[in-house]
This record gives structure tokens, C-alpha cells and sequence, in this order.
């Protein structure tokens, strides 16, 4: 868990905040053992911007990988336990599972750790879809 931190932290002092002053970093690791970071990029265009679990993750995606067993999210500089946003649980749930462990940490590390299903309850992935060949039916 110290890689995933230390790749969140430094993500976090990367992040593009000049609006919200608030700077995240996330690190997800992938089935392969490798990980990967991602920093929030805040845009004037609100809401153009990026979290950084979805920069994690799309860093993730192009390096060839498409399963995450662990995620790490290092938000704000305080005390409080703050979590992924609701779309990035969902972008996270496209490729990771209920039981992926999500950790939620502060300056100093890890405040607490979650399952991605209790993050986002009943939720549905790829496989709920109708596919044809791996591809979505839409008709």
C-alpha cells in the first residue's frame, strides 16, 4: 500500500487546483502489480475538468491494462475521510470489482478503507449490458 500512497502523494502535488484549492491524487493498481497515478485537472469550463481517479485510471487503460485491484485516493490536506466522487466510483466499477479495495487517505496516510460495493451499493458493471462479440447492443 506505501507504492500506492507515495504514487497519490505525488500525483497530489501535481494537481491542477487554481479554482477549488483542492488537490487530489489517486493511485490504482492494476492485476499486473504495476501502478498508476492520476492527479485532478480543474478547467475554467466548469465541469471540463478531470478527476484524478479517472486520470489514474485512463493512464491505466493506455498502457494496456484493464483490471484494477486496489485503489488509493489522497484528497485535500486535512483530517476529514473523503472519498471518490460518484462518477469515479462508477468509472472504477468499469473495471474493478464490489470487493476492490478502496483506501481513502490524508497527508499521512490511509483514514479508512472501503469496498467498492460499499462506495457504490447495487451497482452495474459491462456485464449487465446486452453484448454482441464483447461490443454493446444498442438495437
Amino acid at each position: 500500500m506505501q507504492e500506492l500512497f507515495e504514487a497519490a502523494r505525488a500525483a497530489q502535488a501535481n494537481a491542477h487546483a487554481p479554482y477549488s484549492g483542492f488537490a487530489v491524487g489517486a493511485g490504482v493498481r492494476a492485476a499486473s502489480g504495476r501502478v498508476y497515478a492520476g492527479a485532478n485537472v480543474e478547467n475554467a469550463a466548469f465541469p471540463q475538468g478531470v478527476c484524478a481517479e479517472a486520470s489514474a485510471i485512463a493512464a491505466m487503460v493506455t498502457a494496456g491494462e484493464r483490471e484494477i485491484v486496489e485503489v488509493l485516493t489522497v484528497a485535500g490536506d486535512g483530517s476529514a475521510v473523503v472519498t471518490c466522487c460518484g462518477g469515479c466510483r462508477q468509472k472504477l466499477r468499469e473495471f474493478a470489482g464490489p470487493e476492490t479495495p478502496v483506501h481513502a487517505a490524508g497527508p499521512d496516510g490511509v483514514q479508512r478503507t472501503f469496498t467498492l460495493g460499499e462506495l457504490l451499493p447495487a451497482s452495474f458493471g459491462g456485464a449487465d449490458l446486452p453484448t454482441r462479440r464483447g461490443r454493446v447492443s444498442w438495437g
